[in-house]
């Protein structure tokens, strides 16, 4: 009879190793629909190819733990005398020599703590197979994340509508954070990126509190709500007061090879195949030297996840797989600007759809 752990047994067949470890984190949410802090304390669920699952837990999570309905042997430990002992005992109860891990999540003192309790261990590397669990969202899933990215839009909307000449990045943040939670997210999917004039061309860029946006600047939003354990990502680019001909063209060449993205994306396709679709779009324009990223990233559970579309991935897009489309130009140098246009696309069996409803014509604002 299936049980929801047949995904990571059949990873640690695959990997041929004994077990899966699972650590707080995307994997272990969505598994359980429950998180957990990690901070200093070590918590793991190791589950065997065959068996019982086990866990080791901070006492002070135990309540919280139960309500999982876990269904092994819990081994707790408390601040005042250490993990060391619990790890000693789950290594009792669960004699393996070889454990797959997620490489992106597991922490050092919990992997040497493994170690310690299981000398000649064998740890292996499994980031990409556990995770590619998450590759194909559930109808749960796109739900929830559709609903994140309405509130993220109908946010977006509420600021750019109040933007003035004037006002400073971070003031536009923070009407953005604001506005998210006012539209009922649940928290943001990540700090959100407000920049203007040569900022906007800083594609990490933070808001700065001394700068005054002019009339004429590119002002970039890329943000997102989180909601239903999923996250959105969105990036809109707008021009204040008036946009020159060069603002213009350059948003033009953007916004085509965004098209470029849509159209090529369907079940069958590689990953490769869209970023150069993409890619081709910008490389053929007059500012193909401000090209600075691929075109996008897997998203849901995680900002940023498999699939990466970006060329030399041969990663075949399957019904179920949701990946941001975010092409954008770059000029750092005074008085240049950036834009940058990014949808969220579900493939589908038939083609694709995307997630993202929020205008992409040019607009001008304040």
């Amino acid at each position: 009879m299936a049980d929801r752990y047949d995904g990571f047994r059949a990873v640690a067949r695959e990997m041929k190793v004994d077990a899966v470890a699972l650590v707080p984190g995307a994997n272990f949410e969505r598994l359980y629909h429950h998180d957990f802090h990690s901070h200093e304390r070590p918590l793991l669920v190791v589950v065997p190819a065959e068996g019982p699952v086990a866990a080791l837990v901070p006492n002070l999570e135990l309540t919280s733990f139960a309500a999982l309905g876990f269904e092994g042997d819990v081994f707790d430990w408390r601040d005042q005398t250490g993990y060391a002992d619990a790890f000693a005992a789950l290594a009792r109860h669960l004699p393996i020599r070889s454990l797959a891990v997620e490489g992106q999540g597991m922490r050092v003192f919990v992997h040497h703590a493994l170690a310690k309790a299981y000398p000649g261990l064998r740890i292996v590397d499994a980031e990409k197979q556990i995770s590619g669990l998450r590759l194909h969202k559930t109808p749960d899933e796109i739900a929830a994340l559709e609903h994140a990215i309405a509130i993220s839009e109908a946010a977006l909307e509420r600021v750019v509508a109040g933007v003035r000449v004037g006002q400073t990045e971070a003031e536009v943040e923070r009407s953005l954070r604001l506005a998210l939670y006012e539209e009922g997210a649940e928290t943001e999917s990540f700090g959100a990126i407000v920049a203007a004039a040569e900022n906007s061309a800083r594609p990490h860029a933070h808001a700065r509190t001394d700068y005054h946006i002019k009339a004429g600047d590119a002002l970039l939003i890329d943000f997102g709500g989180r909601w239903g354990g999923m996250n959105a990502d969105i990036t809109r680019t707008f021009f204040v007061g008036h946009a020159t001909d060069l603002g213009q063209a350059v948003y033009e060449t953007v916004r085509a090879a965004n098209q470029a993205g849509f159209d090529a994306t369907h079940p069958g396709a590689t990953a490769h195949d869209i970023d150069d679709a993409v890619t081709r779009v910008l490389e053929a324009s007059a500012f193909a030297d401000r090209i600075r990223h691929k075109t996008g990233h897997g998203l849901g559970r995680q900002v940023h996840e498999a699939p990466y579309i970006m060329r030399g991935n041969a990663e075949v897009l399957e019904p179920g797989m949701i990946f941001t489309n975010e092409p954008g130009l770059y000029d750092a140098a005074p008085g240049g600007f950036g834009v940058r246009i990014e949808d969220d696309l579900l493939v589908t069996e038939t083609g694709v759809r995307s997630l993202t409803k929020f205008p992409k014509t040019l607009r001008v604002i304040g």
